[in-house]
């Protein structure tokens, strides 16, 4: 046997033994590779390991801790997320209080005014996010005449009726909770995009 073909077979057999060696069994998960990629060094907020040794046999780091160690030395008992000031409630940037009211406080939220300052921008946007949402059901004049709202009728004509005079806080309210055939698209437009419908509906479809 040359020199050539022994080095060969010894070479395969270490490449073997190599890929053998990184497979998982049954209680072996095998090697890990890039072991950072698994187990973030970055603070977690909803684990607390405050061990510094926990994954000693794994780290790398540069502080000397173990690679499970995520607890927060720096804030109350080592919390990785401080807890608001008790009392404060969160806002968005147009400074918009959480929307609390259930699907019948109609009348409280008839009282609630549109919290955008509007102009011809805001109404543009609105007219975008009608379109996108409404028109199908309402029609793109708002005439309950869209092809969804043909199918299932009793869709409201926003130009007719007690509909010209609703308040903005109601037709906000309607399409945050739903009411009759609506349903609720809360969960899909986000409050600021539900005032500028609002702001499009009252300002281009009624003229108010």
């Amino acid at each position: 046997m040359t020199i050539k073909n022994t080095l060969g077979i010894l070479g395969m057999a270490v490449v073997g033994a190599v890929f053998a060696s990184c497979s998982a069994g049954e209680d072996n998960p095998g090697l890990e590779y890039a072991p950072q990629m698994y187990h973030s060094v970055a603070y977690e907020p909803l684990t607390q390991i405050k061990d510094e040794s926990q994954g000693s046999w794994l780290s790398n780091r540069e502080d000397g801790k173990g690679e499970f160690f995520n607890s927060n030395v720096h804030n109350p008992n080592g919390m990785n997320m401080r807890e608001p000031v008790e009392g404060t409630v969160p806002r968005n940037k147009y400074d918009m209080l959480p929307y609390r009211l259930k699907a019948f406080e109609l009348e409280e939220a008839a009282l609630i005014e549109n919290p955008l300052t509007v102009d011809d921008a805001i109404v543009k946007e609105g007219e975008t996010l009608y379109i996108q949402y409404c028109s199908s059901c309402h029609g793109k004049g708002g005439e309950g005449d869209g092809k969804v709202g043909e199918i299932i009728g009793g869709v409201a004509n926003l130009k007719g009726g007690a509909y010209i005079n609703l308040p903005e806080g109601h037709i906000f309210h309607v399409i945050t909770k739903g009411k009759g055939r609506m349903g609720a698209h809360g969960s899909q437009i986000t409050p600021e995009n539900r005032w500028k419908i609002v702001s499009y509906v009252k300002q281009v479809i009624q003229k108010q």
